[in-house]
């Protein structure tokens, strides 16, 4: 029985990953990392919609004390605007 390759969905080509409130956007082997933090959500109909999303560009190195591994920070009020600035962090066009 061959296994199925399971692949991550992504934004402009780049890896994401959400576990509950978390995001995690770029690839584990790069420098860096964004986490996006969803902080608060309102109803769209029947959506629940991000309306405060907290943004950290971490670096991806083990060796790098907790402390300094972000190296940049912001606070949005929409996903998409968060995923904008994440992209021009990474350097993604």
């Amino acid at each position: 029985m061959a296994e199925d390759k399971k692949s991550f969905f992504t934004y402009r080509g780049v890896p994401l990953v959400r576990k509950g409130n978390l995001i995690y956007f770029g690839n584990m082997y790069d420098d860096y990392v964004v986490m996006i933090e969803i902080l608060g959500t309102e109803k769209q109909g029947d959506l629940d919609v991000a309306n405060k999303v907290r943004i950290r560009k971490m670096a991806t190195d083990p060796t790098v004390p907790p402390k300094d591994q972000i190296v940049k920070k912001a606070e949005k009020e929409s996903l998409y605007e968060a995923l904008d600035i994440a992209c021009a962090w990474l350097k993604i066009s």
